[in-house]
């Protein structure tokens, strides 16, 4: 299996809900952080890449027929080369909306990582996570920092990606632009939805109190 859809856009862009729609389309396994903290290959391949070494990026997602979220959305660009027919689905929303989800959930968890009573396993996945995403692509935990990342990797894969190989994609779009995008048929029911700030926090045992 090879990947078919690279996913290029931030975490919080509705990346779980679109992860799931992705499966339902049959371009599943699909990589999300989800799979790094629960597939026991999945860290050295980070770990490595961290450390500046060259990763076989087709070793790295064998068996993914898709990819989103972090920290795959790290390394789209890499991804696009290593997968020429793959295409590019990059989640976006509005910058705004885009902080005020991100602030509540993933740099709030940045900011009270050391503190968080995390199962050991994790502890050095995301030391590995806190290097690729917070220092090495967003630059820090404040809001200017992350909205300039924000806005550099939106503006990075519309220069990059041509056209007939990108789809510009929120969940509420539905199912009618990605399945023509992927060329299948819309499947009956409901776009998912899923990863709501209590779904996030569920995954490190609630939301820590404070700011």
């Amino acid at each position: 299996m090879s990947l078919k859809v690279i996913g290029s856009g931030f975490g919080r862009t509705g990346t779980m809900s679109t992860k799931i729609a992705l499966e339902q389309l049959g371009f599943g396994p699909c990589h999300h952080m989800t799979e790094v903290m629960g597939n026991p290959n999945q860290p050295a391949y980070w770990s490595a890449y961290a450390d500046g070494k060259e990763v076989d990026w087709a070793e790295a997602f064998a068996g993914y027929g898709a990819q989103v979220d972090f920290p795959g959305a790290t390394v789209w660009h890499k991804l696009s080369i290593a997968f020429p027919d793959a295409k590019v689905l990059h989640n976006e929303r509005p910058e705004e909306d885009w902080w005020a989800g991100y602030s509540g959930t993933i740099n709030k968890f940045w900011q009270h990582r050391t503190r968080l009573d995390l199962p050991p396993p994790l502890i050095p996945i995301f030391e590995t996570m806190d290097k690729i995403v917070v220092q090495d692509l967003i630059g820090g935990t404040d809001r200017e920092s992350a909205i300039k990342a924000y806005r550099r990797n939106n503006e990075k894969v519309r220069d990059t990606i041509p056209a007939d190989r990108l789809l510009v994609f929120t969940p509420t779009d539905g199912w009618d632009p990605l399945c023509r995008f992927l060329e299948v048929d819309v499947p009956v029911g409901d776009f998912p939805r899923s990863h709501a700030r209590d779904e996030f926090w569920a995954h490190f045992g609630g939301e820590p109190t404070g700011d």
